[in-house]
């Protein structure tokens, strides 16, 4: 069970405050011919199907082209969306189309960049799957590609648009905890499918695969369909569990806390479990200290011996925030506003001076009013789905011209924090980075 299926199965914690969805708060209006926008799919791996099935939801919004290395992909693709669909393993046929207004793209990592210059340089919109880089120069291009073209692109993080994350920066905000100091983040798994050993088509050849398509700019190997398959197991194409998972948990720290970045990364793990070849580490975990004041700590285990969970918990002086699929939870312990004592050593004319002391600077008081409250949860609408309303926010910003939630810059930022944990993890050493400049400093 995958977490849309969890989500779906109505697993929406009960007796707290139901959270607005967008799913529920989005007119119905018509959608004038002239108002569609008419979209693309450069990748149609199980990502690149799920966003775009997403995407077709969306009111004035019209899938026309996919383009895809394996045959198989794009036969499927006019399966799902109607053999009207044009479907073809070189993107540029589809950039080079005036009919289209913007693309999705959730190829391998190491294909982002240019795939993302591409069609920005083309006139298209971006959509462009995490993490936003696979090499740290990639980040500056693609920025400096937006600003230059004037292409809206939005990295497909889509906890930033969740409204889970929403309350949870809005009670963080607030006050609700005090002053944060820590935040405590973690995505495990204990499957074959979560730790991406992904089925392998029966046909899958040269004669299907367009495999010198598929490498790129990776090193020249021969055909592989473990690799063509199961890319994220290995460097040239992914950015390990670092680029797939640690990246949301950045971005979702940095979205809740309104920070740039953390200063220092430091990581360790290995390859505990899944010796299949790959050369990525199958358990990572890492530390980051914010210049706000605060350290986050990131933990992915893949042979973690229970059932797939994520979340984050944000501690503070006054109580905890707890964030996971379905909700947010916010538990309040003010700290006492006396500090207490310990005398029970002092000889007792001791203790009595001072106590005498002690109550006349903090006096008893008798509560009165209702008692506070310990703990409000609030929860995400059953059959919440964050992707949805991410891709809302998207097409928002390329009808209107208005800036998204998750621009280039921030997921520069999510992403390069992130990648600075493979870094720490293949150098034995701290990382330290330049959240605003956005720069590694011990390069």
């Amino acid at each position: 069970m995958n977490r849309r299926d969890f989500i779906k199965s109505g697993s929406a914690a009960t007796g707290g405050l139901l959270l607005t969805s967008h799913l529920e708060s989005e007119p119905t209006r018509p959608v004038a011919a002239n108002d569609h926008i008419q979209i693309a799919l450069i990748g149609a791996g199980g990502r690149g199907m799920d966003v775009t099935g997403d995407a077709v939801q969306v009111p004035g919004v019209k899938l026309v082209a996919v383009s895809d290395c394996y045959s198989g992909r794009r036969e499927h693709s006019q399966e799902l969306w109607g053999r009207q669909l044009f479907t073809t393993p070189h993107y540029e046929e589809i950039l080079a189309r005036q009919d289209i207004d913007a693309v999705i793209i959730a190829t391998p990592d190491h294909w982002h960049k240019q795939a993302a210059v591409d069609a920005m340089r083309a006139g298209k919109d971006v959509y462009l799957e995490k993490p936003m880089i696979h090499e740290y120069s990639d980040g500056p291009a693609i920025i400096r590609t937006a600003a230059e073209t004037k292409r809206i692109l939005q990295v497909g993080s889509q906890r930033v648009s969740s409204v889970i994350y929403k309350k949870a920066k809005e009670l963080l905000q607030s006050g609700a905890i005090g002053k944060l100091n820590m935040v405590t983040a973690w995505w495990d798994r204990n499957s074959a499918i979560g730790a991406w050993e992904y089925s392998i088509a029966p046909d899958a050849s040269p004669r299907t695969i367009d495999w010198p398509r598929f490498l790129g700019t990776a090193p020249k190997i021969p055909f592989n369909a473990d690799h063509f398959f199961r890319w994220r197991c290995w460097q040239a194409y992914g950015s390990g569990v670092a680029g797939d998972l640690f990246v949301h948990l950045f971005s979702g720290t940095h979205f809740v806390t309104n920070s740039l970045g953390p200063t220092k990364v430091m990581a360790t793990g290995g390859l505990r479990f899944w010796k299949d070849g790959r050369d990525v580490p199958d358990v990572l975990l890492g530390l980051a200290s914010y210049p706000e004041g605060f350290d986050l700590s990131l933990r992915v285990n893949f042979v973690d011996g229970g059932e797939e969970s994520e979340g984050l918990i944000f501690t503070g002086s006054e109580g905890t925030l707890t964030i996971g699929w379905d909700g947010v939870t916010v538990r309040r312990v003010p700290r006492p506003k006396a500090p207490g004592y310990t005398i029970n050593t002092f000889p007792k004319a001791i203790q009595a001076e001072f106590l005498k002391e002690y109550h006349a600077k903090y006096p008893r008081q008798h509560p009165t009013g209702m008692p506070a409250a310990v703990e409000e949860t609030y929860a995400a609408p059953p059959g919440y789905d964050d992707t949805y309303d991410h891709l809302l926010t998207f097409f928002h910003g390329v009808r209107s011209r208005t800036p998204v939630t998750e621009d280039p810059e921030f997921g520069y930022r999510a992403a390069g924090a992130a990648l600075l944990n493979n870094l720490s993890y293949s150098r034995g050493e701290i990382m330290h980075w330049d959240p605003k400049a956005m720069r590694i400093l011990n390069a």
